[in-house]
């Protein structure tokens, strides 16, 4: 049986190919249909339209930016949602508020399909390198269906019991990791206005006990001033949006959050929304440039 997989972005397209060549059977659909190229030449099917994957796939992948596109190509709220989900088993992997999930689940089940959440924890690199960590949410039986297809993708996956459990699962983490961004970038704003050598500094970390495999991939592209997209900073910014409001839903303070919430605010209004999430280097830099302070 073929596998789907619909949405072929800065993640979703080494995803694909990563199953393409471990000879997992694809039809694929990607709304700008050039970024699909490389997978025909991997030898998957090219669905013209989303509902052309799930015709030929029992299993569909959704690897796509928001809720919004998600509905899309799912035709929720419509008549053809029904045959689309039923008999299907969805495996959402995209970032989404862990209550749209919760919903999508319930609809899916009613429809006659499975579900499942399974969202990733890396950026471009680790997809490519099939490198990335899964966690996993849903019914036992569809979670141990999907977990082995995954295999490609992944060194490691997580099940983490009933939706949305992955995803908030996946919030934590990301919480950890724009704070921890956040924290390596404006350490090197604060090195390089004092007038250190910058390569020194970022010897000085690696050899320390702050050294991390994040701060490996980030301080090259720091000191290059290389903000090619690992991480779009507004993609960042999203996250950082459902992070945020998972919080405040449960009534929890998120204050090194909250900060970094600003500054990614501030990248995006300056025009490097489309760069690699270091480049709220760009944001520090403006509030040094206005006088420093908070």
């Amino acid at each position: 049986m073929r596998v789907g997989f619909i949405g072929l972005g800065v993640m979703g397209q080494p995803m694909a190919l990563r199953l393409a060549h471990a000879g997992t059977p694809l039809v694929v659909f990607n709304r700008t249909p050039a970024r699909a190229d490389p997978l025909r030449a991997a030898g998957a099917e090219v669905a013209a339209a989303p509902c052309e994957v799930f015709e030929r796939a029992g299993t569909v992948i959704l690897m796509l930016a928001d809720e919004a596109a998600t509905d899309a190509v799912l035709a929720r709220g419509t008549p053809e949602f029904a045959s689309r989900a039923a008999g299907h088993v969805v495996v959402h992997m995209g970032t989404t508020s862990p209550a749209y999930s919760r919903g999508l689940e319930t609809d899916v089940r009613a429809a006659g399909g499975r579900y499942v959440e399974a969202p990733v924890s890396g950026s471009r690199v680790p997809a490519e390198n099939g490198t990335l960590v899964a966690m996993l949410a849903g019914e036992e039986g569809a979670v141990a269906e999907v977990a082995p297809l995954l295999a490609p993708l992944c060194h490691q996956s997580f099940v983490c019991g009933p939706v949305p459990d992955a995803l908030l699962t996946k919030l934590s983490v990301n919480l950890f990791l724009i704070t921890q961004v956040t924290g390596l970038v404006e350490a090197f704003h604060f090195a390089e206005r004092q007038g250190l050598d910058r390569a020194r500094f970022l010897a000085v970390l690696e050899a320390g006990p702050m050294s991390s495999a994040v701060s490996r991939m980030k301080a090259p592209k720091l000191l290059e001033g290389d903000f090619s997209v690992q991480a779009a900073a507004l993609d960042v910014l999203k996250n950082n949006r459902l992070i945020a409001e998972a919080a405040r839903g449960a009534g929890l303070a998120s204050p090194l959050l909250d900060a970094a919430h600003a500054l990614f605010e501030e990248t995006v209004a300056l025009g490097h929304g489309g760069e690699d999430m270091v480049a709220v280097l760009r944001a520090i830099e403006a509030r040094t440039g206005a006088g420093g302070g908070s």
